[in-house]
């Protein structure tokens, strides 16, 4: 039911604010606008401008608006000038970016021990290199990190000791006894998540009692069952069917050199029991599925052979579905290299095609520099070319506005319109229309790339009254609208999938299932909506969105953050979806978060925050060294409050000048981004490149046109 009691954006402006004079701001020696405290809007409450969506044939912050300049020689155009630069020169040749995407040391420790466990010839040179990378992010203490300066994961470092141990470094040499020795302290490699147990049981270390019971005859189960695989994500899904025939098959590696870790035990390897309840795990449910664990497998014997091979057939059938060619199964290394490793102990050879592309498909996310390499889990050029395009359209830029375009007529051929894809189980009545997160993933387009791309071309549309990409735009406005769930909200990849009793199967110890709508996702598709003329007065898929998003800020103002780290970035989502739909600047929801965002502030002027803010017993804002990317999510989420006077903004926009570098771009050593709450995060490389010109550019943009209103929806 609509809560009535929240305004009720519309076309006609009636929940506009009242507008307020702007006032002219000192700047400081470095240009940039100093701002007294007593002119806080959240402070004072001061009522800001209407924010409306302009008008569709007005083009926000063109190149040609007059403009005045807040300096004479002005230190702000510098920054955004050599930012500007440094981007376009990173765009290929064919229009696109793409940028590194790092995780943890598991891919690249798995890519070294997959090697190994097909018996290939491995390339010791690319060994090394992999190797140096791991004894680099190595913490002090022994152990491997799931993100920067984190605490020691036990499965992280047992993956990354197996693989250096696999590449020769000697058991005795002190990083190696470093790392044994925390790995030990921290309970040994029995303490290991289910991911690590299945590559040990492949490797004959533990037997295959330690993992859990995941039959291949789930492949023939009706829709309407409990566990089916279109009620798990599409990550799940494509990363399971294959493990299901290894689980059956039980293969063992050729482990050419013969390594084994057993000294990471603190007892026999062998005498490993079934996995302990994880902390997310309901004790009822964990109990009842480790009862029907335990069924399985007693009458796990029992299957007839001609049903168990027909379910492999069906695995099988559903994997060449949807190779991919040489982006591969769900273009994501787990499943992809599950493929391969499938293939393999079907009996296929080496050069059967579907087995030789779905190898080559893990060399292609190698990165590989002079000194160091790694194995990075996806690639994200759909992503970075959007996000990319956003910040040079910010810039007004000419240069910028046509490398955007370029960018985005690489898009335009990407849009998936003829491939119905596994979301169809609950939308099968919905035309394609999505983008992928990478270069090809048809099966699996992602609601969030898809809004991102269709802002873009529409800002694009706008500044130029072309129409380019009006037949574009409007497919993915029909594919995202399907896409919505029952509650108002979005996953990235999935309608409905909320069945949260199955992250407490024994399997899912990493309770990342599912795909349920999140407030970041749902905050762009509103975006979208709105900065197409679809608001909540007026539309009803985005007035759902609208409800569902205010019921999911958090009490001390903020909102979640599924794939980003993490109340910064689903604030800054948030905000700027309620801004584009019309939410009023005044409203206590709006100035309450940005009242949040001002408390977290950092004494360096930057903010950050990092994995530990994902914990199950979280009780507020964990605080965490400054960073570029997330800097600019807190400046472009208080411009879209309304906040573009505050003195938190002009510390935020004086930090990206005083930590640009001289290329021109931010270093960020630090992960921003989420793969897996609690279980796998990442490091964009393109993050620190394109979010901190956007909140200078607009920063800029807002303070020369004499306003606090983004017409634009992210």
């Amino acid at each position: 039911m609509n809560d009535l009691s929240r305004p009720l954006p519309s076309d006609d402006g009636a929940c506009a604010d009242a507008a307020t004079p702007e006032m002219t701001m000192p700047v400081d020696a470095a240009g940039v606008a100093v701002v007294p405290a007593v002119m806080s809007m959240v402070d004072a409450g001061a009522a800001p401008v209407p924010i409306t969506p302009a008008p569709a044939n007005v083009a926000p912050f063109a190149a040609s608006t007059a403009i005045t300049a807040i300096t004479t020689a002005d230190p702000l155009e510098a920054s955004i000038a050599a930012a500007t630069d440094a981007l376009l020169a990173a765009q290929k040749p064919d229009g696109h970016w793409v940028y590194e995407l790092e995780a943890d040391a598991t891919i690249p420790a798995e890519y070294v021990l997959l090697v190994h466990y097909l018996g290939e010839t491995a390339d010791l040179e690319l060994e090394r290199k992999i190797a140096r990378y791991l004894r680099r992010i190595q913490l002090p203490g022994g152990g491997w990190p799931l993100f920067t300066d984190g605490a020691m994961d036990v499965s992280a470092s047992v993956k990354a000791y197996f693989a250096l141990k696999m590449i020769g470094d000697p058991v005795d040499a002190d990083h190696m006894v470093r790392a044994r020795d925390a790995i030990l302290a921290a309970g040994g490699a029995e303490a290991s998540n289910v991911f690590t147990r299945i590559l040990l049981a492949l490797f004959g270390v533990v037997s295959w009692y330690a993992v859990p019971m995941m039959p291949v005859e789930i492949m023939l189960l009706p829709a309407w069952f409990p566990f089916h695989l279109s009620k798990v994500s599409y990550w799940a899904r494509t990363v399971i069917v294959p493990l299901l025939v290894l689980n059956a098959k039980r293969p063992r590696a050729r482990n050419p050199r013969g390594v084994r870790i057993d000294e990471l035990f603190r007892g026999a390897p062998v005498t490993v029991g079934v996995p302990r309840r994880a902390p997310h795990q309901s004790k009822g449910w964990f109990s009842f599925f480790r009862a029907v664990d335990g069924v399985l497998r007693f009458v796990d014997p029992l299957f007839p052979a001609y049903l168990r091979q027909r379910a492999i057939d069906a695995a099988v059938a559903f994997v060449d579905e949807r190779l991919n060619g040489e982006d591969g199964l769900g273009a994501i290394f787990p499943a992809m290299a599950n493929s391969v490793m499938m293939y393999d102990v079907l009996g296929y050879p080496a050069d059967h095609p579907h087995r030789a592309i779905a190898r080559q498909s893990l060399d292609r996310l190698l990165v590989i520099h002079d000194d160091e390499a790694y194995c990075q889990p996806c690639v994200s050029p759909v992503w970075d070319t959007s996000l990319a395009a956003h910040a040079l359209l910010e810039t007004g830029d000419a240069r910028a506005e046509a490398a955007a375009r370029r960018g985005l007529d690489w898009l335009r051929p990407l849009q998936i319109l003829d491939v119905r894809g596994d979301w169809i189980s609950r939308r099968p009545d919905v035309r394609p229309g999505g983008w992928a997160f990478q270069y090809a993933n048809p099966h699996y387009p992602d609601v969030d790339d898809t809004a991102v791309v269709a802002m873009a071309m529409h800002r694009a549309d706008v500044l130029d009254q072309s129409g380019t990409y009006g037949d574009a735009i409007a497919r993915a406005r029909e594919w995202v609208v399907g896409m919505q769930s029952s509650d108002g909200g979005w996953g990235a990849f999935e309608p409905e999938n909320t069945q949260y009793y199955l992250n407490n199967i024994p399997f899912s110890d990493h309770g990342a299932l599912l795909d349920p709508p999140t407030a970041d996702v749902s905050g762009r598709c509103l975006s979208m909506l709105a900065q197409i003329g679809e608001l909540p007065g007026a539309s009803e898929p985005a007035r759902r969105a609208y409800d569902y998003l205010l019921d999911e800020q958090e009490a001390d103002g903020s909102w979640y953050g599924r794939w980003g780290m993490n109340y910064i970035y689903g604030t800054w989502s948030a905000l700027c979806a309620l801004n584009a739909a019309g939410l009023s600047h005044a409203d206590p929801r709006m100035k309450r978060a940005a009242q949040w965002l001002v408390a977290i502030q950092n004494e360096d002027g930057g903010w950050g925050e990092d994995g530990t803010s994902y914990k199950l017993d979280y009780r507020g804002y964990e605080p965490a060294p400054s960073t570029a990317s997330q800097t600019a999510w807190a400046l472009l989420g208080l411009m879209a409050a309304g906040a573009v006077d505050l003195p938190a903004v002009a510390r935020g926009i004086s930090y990206l000048h005083a930590t640009q570098r001289e290329h021109g771009l931010w270093d960020e050593e630090r992960f921003t981004a989420t793969g897996f709450p609690r279980v796998f995060y990442l490091r964009y490389h393109g993050y620190r490149k394109f979010f901190p010109l956007w909140a200078l550019a607009r920063y800029r943009n807002l303070k020369r046109a004499g306003t606090n209103r983004v017409t634009v929806g992210m």
